[in-house]
Protein backbone atom coordinates (compact mmCIF):
# COMPACT_ATOMS: atom_id res chain seq x y z
CA UNK A 1 0.00 0.00 0.00
CA UNK A 2 1.49 3.31 -0.86
CA UNK A 3 1.86 5.72 1.72
CA UNK A 4 -0.52 8.48 1.87
CA UNK A 5 2.48 11.12 3.61
CA UNK A 6 4.83 9.26 1.28
CA UNK A 7 4.97 13.35 -0.31
CA UNK A 8 5.10 15.69 3.06
CA UNK A 9 7.40 12.52 4.30
CA UNK A 10 9.80 13.26 1.34
CA UNK A 11 9.97 16.70 1.22
CA UNK A 12 11.64 16.80 4.63
CA UNK A 13 14.84 15.15 3.23
CA UNK A 14 16.52 18.62 2.72
CA UNK A 15 15.14 20.04 6.19
CA UNK A 16 16.99 17.23 7.56
CA UNK A 17 19.73 17.36 5.88
CA UNK A 18 20.46 20.94 6.66
CA UNK A 19 19.98 20.23 10.20
CA UNK A 20 21.83 17.30 10.51
CA UNK A 21 25.18 18.84 8.76
CA UNK A 22 24.72 21.94 10.89
CA UNK A 23 24.50 19.63 13.77
CA UNK A 24 27.58 17.67 13.37
CA UNK A 25 29.95 19.37 10.65
CA UNK A 26 29.72 16.01 8.58
CA UNK A 27 28.18 15.37 5.19
CA UNK A 28 28.70 11.75 5.28
CA UNK A 29 27.35 11.63 8.80
CA UNK A 30 23.96 14.11 7.96
CA UNK A 31 22.83 11.74 5.08
CA UNK A 32 23.10 8.06 7.88
CA UNK A 33 21.27 10.50 9.99
CA UNK A 34 18.78 10.78 7.46
CA UNK A 35 18.60 8.00 6.15
CA UNK A 36 18.05 6.43 9.99
CA UNK A 37 14.91 8.65 10.38
CA UNK A 38 13.71 7.67 7.14
CA UNK A 39 14.37 3.78 8.57
CA UNK A 40 12.65 4.64 11.52
CA UNK A 41 9.33 6.10 10.31
CA UNK A 42 9.31 3.17 7.47
CA UNK A 43 9.44 0.74 10.87
CA UNK A 44 6.32 1.85 12.33
CA UNK A 45 3.26 0.24 11.28
CA UNK A 46 0.57 1.78 9.11
CA UNK A 47 -1.55 2.81 12.17
CA UNK A 48 1.38 4.56 13.37
CA UNK A 49 2.15 6.67 10.85
CA UNK A 50 -1.19 7.77 10.44
CA UNK A 51 -1.32 8.51 13.68
CA UNK A 52 1.12 11.25 13.27
CA UNK A 53 -0.41 14.66 12.87
CA UNK A 54 2.60 16.38 11.97
CA UNK A 55 5.62 14.04 10.11
CA UNK A 56 7.83 16.75 9.36
CA UNK A 57 7.98 17.56 13.46
CA UNK A 58 8.30 13.74 14.12
CA UNK A 59 11.29 13.10 11.42
CA UNK A 60 12.98 16.31 13.37
CA UNK A 61 12.36 15.04 16.44
CA UNK A 62 13.66 11.88 15.81
CA UNK A 63 16.61 12.65 13.51
CA UNK A 64 17.95 15.55 16.39
CA UNK A 65 18.10 12.90 18.77
CA UNK A 66 20.13 10.83 17.03
CA UNK A 67 22.74 13.75 16.11
CA UNK A 68 22.45 14.30 19.73
CA UNK A 69 23.83 10.66 20.83
CA UNK A 70 26.08 11.18 17.87
CA UNK A 71 27.67 14.11 18.76
CA UNK A 72 28.05 12.54 22.63
CA UNK A 73 29.81 10.03 21.38
CA UNK A 74 32.20 12.56 18.96
CA UNK A 75 34.69 13.13 21.64
CA UNK A 76 36.01 9.44 21.94
CA UNK A 77 35.83 8.98 18.17
CA UNK A 78 38.02 12.75 17.81
CA UNK A 79 40.43 11.45 20.32
CA UNK A 80 41.07 8.28 17.75
CA UNK A 81 41.79 10.80 15.07
CA UNK A 82 44.83 11.74 13.54
CA UNK A 83 45.88 15.54 13.79
CA UNK A 84 43.08 18.30 14.38
CA UNK A 85 39.38 17.76 12.95
CA UNK A 86 37.52 20.30 11.30
CA UNK A 87 34.26 20.37 9.82
CA UNK A 88 34.00 19.11 6.44
CA UNK A 89 34.18 21.71 3.72
CA UNK A 90 31.01 22.19 0.82
CA UNK A 91 31.17 24.03 -2.62
CA UNK A 92 28.75 26.62 -3.51
CA UNK A 93 25.75 24.15 -5.36
CA UNK A 94 26.56 26.34 -9.07
CA UNK A 95 29.76 24.61 -9.12
CA UNK A 96 27.89 21.39 -9.49
CA UNK A 97 28.03 19.28 -12.66
CA UNK A 98 25.34 16.77 -11.74
CA UNK A 99 22.33 18.62 -11.33
CA UNK A 100 20.00 19.01 -8.04
CA UNK A 101 19.89 14.96 -7.50
CA UNK A 102 23.54 14.67 -7.68
CA UNK A 103 24.57 15.20 -3.92
CA UNK A 104 22.49 15.67 -0.71
CA UNK A 105 24.94 18.58 -0.57
CA UNK A 106 23.54 20.18 -3.43
CA UNK A 107 20.31 20.87 -1.42
CA UNK A 108 22.44 22.27 1.81
CA UNK A 109 20.99 25.79 1.85
CA UNK A 110 24.07 28.01 2.23
CA UNK A 111 24.09 31.36 4.65
CA UNK A 112 26.08 32.31 7.50
CA UNK A 113 24.64 29.41 9.94
CA UNK A 114 27.09 26.93 7.20
CA UNK A 115 30.11 29.09 7.24
CA UNK A 116 33.25 27.65 8.40
CA UNK A 117 33.80 29.67 11.50
CA UNK A 118 30.74 29.61 12.28
CA UNK A 119 30.68 25.46 12.68
CA UNK A 120 34.25 25.38 14.36
CA UNK A 121 32.28 27.64 16.96
CA UNK A 122 29.12 24.86 17.02
CA UNK A 123 31.92 22.08 17.26
CA UNK A 124 33.19 23.56 20.68
CA UNK A 125 29.99 23.59 22.12
CA UNK A 126 28.17 20.84 24.17
CA UNK A 127 26.32 18.47 22.50
CA UNK A 128 23.10 19.62 24.26
CA UNK A 129 24.01 23.44 23.78
CA UNK A 130 24.85 23.15 20.07
CA UNK A 131 21.52 21.23 19.36
CA UNK A 132 19.34 23.99 21.24
CA UNK A 133 21.14 26.60 19.46
CA UNK A 134 20.65 25.16 16.13
CA UNK A 135 17.28 24.27 16.40
CA UNK A 136 15.60 27.28 17.94
CA UNK A 137 17.93 30.41 16.57
CA UNK A 138 19.10 28.84 12.61
CA UNK A 139 15.86 26.48 12.42
CA UNK A 140 13.15 28.80 14.62
CA UNK A 141 11.99 25.34 16.62
CA UNK A 142 10.24 27.15 19.95
CA UNK A 143 11.76 25.62 22.69
CA UNK A 144 9.26 24.03 23.94
CA UNK A 145 9.77 22.38 20.70
CA UNK A 146 13.53 22.01 21.65
CA UNK A 147 12.90 20.16 25.11
CA UNK A 148 11.34 17.74 23.44
CA UNK A 149 14.60 16.72 21.60
CA UNK A 150 17.05 17.42 23.79
CA UNK A 151 15.12 15.80 26.82
CA UNK A 152 15.40 18.83 29.33
CA UNK A 153 13.24 21.98 29.94
CA UNK A 154 11.81 24.25 28.05
CA UNK A 155 13.43 26.81 30.36
CA UNK A 156 16.93 24.80 30.77
CA UNK A 157 17.18 24.60 26.85
CA UNK A 158 16.59 28.86 26.83
CA UNK A 159 19.74 28.52 29.09
CA UNK A 160 21.39 26.22 26.69
CA UNK A 161 20.74 28.53 24.10
CA UNK A 162 22.06 31.62 25.50
CA UNK A 163 25.21 30.07 27.00
CA UNK A 164 26.21 28.62 23.74
CA UNK A 165 24.59 32.37 21.79
CA UNK A 166 27.59 34.15 23.72
CA UNK A 167 30.07 32.33 21.99
CA UNK A 168 29.10 33.41 18.70
CA UNK A 169 30.69 36.55 17.30
CA UNK A 170 27.79 39.07 16.93
CA UNK A 171 30.20 41.96 15.03
CA UNK A 172 29.03 42.32 11.43
CA UNK A 173 32.25 40.75 9.16
CA UNK A 174 33.55 42.18 6.34
CA UNK A 175 31.23 41.66 2.52
CA UNK A 176 31.25 39.21 0.27
CA UNK A 177 33.30 41.35 -1.90
CA UNK A 178 36.13 42.66 0.52
CA UNK A 179 36.25 38.89 1.78
CA UNK A 180 36.92 38.02 -1.82
CA UNK A 181 39.55 40.83 -2.74
CA UNK A 182 41.39 39.39 0.37
CA UNK A 183 41.32 35.82 -0.39
CA UNK A 184 42.19 36.83 -4.20
CA UNK A 185 45.67 38.86 -3.22
CA UNK A 186 46.50 35.98 -0.91
CA UNK A 187 46.47 33.31 -3.89
CA UNK A 188 48.24 36.25 -6.00
CA UNK A 189 50.44 36.13 -3.36
CA UNK A 190 51.12 32.26 -2.55
CA UNK A 191 51.26 31.56 -5.97
CA UNK A 192 54.17 34.54 -6.67
CA UNK A 193 55.90 33.29 -3.03
CA UNK A 194 55.74 36.67 -2.25
CA UNK A 195 56.61 36.34 1.94
CA UNK A 196 56.15 39.85 2.84
CA UNK A 197 53.04 40.54 0.76
CA UNK A 198 51.05 37.11 2.81
CA UNK A 199 52.62 38.52 6.19
CA UNK A 200 50.61 41.73 5.42
CA UNK A 201 47.86 40.04 4.56
CA UNK A 202 47.82 37.87 8.10
CA UNK A 203 46.87 39.08 11.30
CA UNK A 204 49.89 38.92 13.35
CA UNK A 205 47.81 36.47 15.84
CA UNK A 206 46.48 34.60 13.09
CA UNK A 207 46.10 30.60 12.87
CA UNK A 208 46.28 27.74 10.77
CA UNK A 209 44.59 24.47 11.13
CA UNK A 210 45.00 21.35 8.80
CA UNK A 211 42.83 18.37 8.68
CA UNK A 212 44.43 15.08 6.97
CA UNK A 213 42.51 12.36 9.42
CA UNK A 214 46.58 11.01 8.51
CA UNK A 215 45.45 10.08 5.12
CA UNK A 216 47.83 12.78 3.23
CA UNK A 217 50.44 14.68 4.48
CA UNK A 218 49.84 18.10 6.58
CA UNK A 219 51.03 19.82 9.54
CA UNK A 220 49.39 17.78 12.93
CA UNK A 221 49.03 20.93 14.91
CA UNK A 222 47.90 24.47 14.53
CA UNK A 223 50.27 27.18 13.40
CA UNK A 224 49.87 30.02 15.44
CA UNK A 225 51.43 33.43 13.99
CA UNK A 226 51.00 35.68 10.84
CA UNK A 227 55.21 35.19 9.90
CA UNK A 228 54.93 31.68 10.51
CA UNK A 229 51.52 31.19 9.05
CA UNK A 230 53.69 32.56 5.61
CA UNK A 231 56.54 30.60 6.07
CA UNK A 232 54.86 27.27 6.67
CA UNK A 233 52.60 28.64 3.07
CA UNK A 234 55.97 29.53 0.89
CA UNK A 235 57.04 26.05 1.80
CA UNK A 236 54.24 24.24 0.71
CA UNK A 237 54.30 26.53 -2.51
CA UNK A 238 57.78 25.17 -3.00
CA UNK A 239 57.13 21.51 -2.33
CA UNK A 240 54.15 21.28 -4.95
CA UNK A 241 54.78 23.53 -7.90
CA UNK A 242 52.19 22.21 -10.02
CA UNK A 243 49.63 22.55 -8.17
CA UNK A 244 46.74 24.85 -9.62
CA UNK A 245 44.60 26.71 -6.64
CA UNK A 246 41.17 28.24 -7.97
CA UNK A 247 39.23 30.74 -6.31
CA UNK A 248 35.96 29.02 -5.24
CA UNK A 249 32.87 28.88 -2.77
CA UNK A 250 33.70 27.26 0.35
CA UNK A 251 30.69 26.90 3.00
CA UNK A 252 29.15 29.92 1.27
CA UNK A 253 32.10 31.90 1.63
CA UNK A 254 35.00 33.10 -0.86
CA UNK A 255 38.25 30.49 -0.42
CA UNK A 256 40.58 28.27 -2.52
CA UNK A 257 41.33 24.95 -3.61
CA UNK A 258 43.75 23.34 -4.64
CA UNK A 259 43.84 21.12 -7.70
CA UNK A 260 46.43 18.41 -8.99
CA UNK A 261 46.24 16.87 -12.38
CA UNK A 262 42.36 16.42 -12.41
CA UNK A 263 42.07 15.98 -8.43
CA UNK A 264 41.02 18.62 -5.70
CA UNK A 265 43.51 17.89 -3.19
CA UNK A 266 42.95 20.76 -0.55
CA UNK A 267 40.24 22.88 0.31
CA UNK A 268 40.49 26.55 1.90
CA UNK A 269 38.39 28.04 4.16
CA UNK A 270 39.06 31.77 5.54
CA UNK A 271 38.27 34.03 8.67
CA UNK A 272 38.70 37.78 7.88
CA UNK A 273 38.57 40.27 10.18
CA UNK A 274 39.47 44.53 9.41
CA UNK A 275 40.76 43.30 6.13
CA UNK A 276 43.28 40.37 7.59
CA UNK A 277 43.02 36.75 7.75
CA UNK A 278 42.47 35.60 10.66
CA UNK A 279 41.85 32.00 10.47
CA UNK A 280 43.00 29.73 7.44
CA UNK A 281 41.02 25.66 7.93
CA UNK A 282 42.81 23.86 5.24
CA UNK A 283 41.00 20.17 4.81
CA UNK A 284 43.34 17.62 2.95
CA UNK A 285 41.21 14.34 4.18
CA UNK A 286 40.07 13.30 0.93
CA UNK A 287 36.99 11.66 2.62
CA UNK A 288 35.97 14.75 3.21
CA UNK A 289 36.71 16.11 -0.44
CA UNK A 290 33.93 14.07 -1.98
CA UNK A 291 31.54 16.50 -2.33
CA UNK A 292 34.13 18.33 -4.36
CA UNK A 293 35.28 15.78 -6.94
CA UNK A 294 31.91 16.85 -8.99
CA UNK A 295 32.72 20.72 -8.77
CA UNK A 296 33.99 21.99 -12.46
CA UNK A 297 37.86 22.14 -13.27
Amino acid sequence: MTDPQLRSVISERRQLINLAYRLLGSLAEAEDVVQETYARWYALSERQRREVTAPGAWMTTVAGRICLDLLGSARARRERYVGEWIPEPLPDRSEWLGGPAADPADRVTLDESISMAFLVVLDSMTPAERVAFVLHDVFRYSFVEVADIVGRTPAACRQLASSARRRIRTSRGPSRTQRAEVVRDFKRAWETQDIEALIGLLDPQATATADSGGLAPAFLRPINGGEQIARAWIEIAARAPEVTLLERTVNGQPGLVAQLADAIVSVYAFDIADGRITRIWAMRNPEKLRPWTAAPR
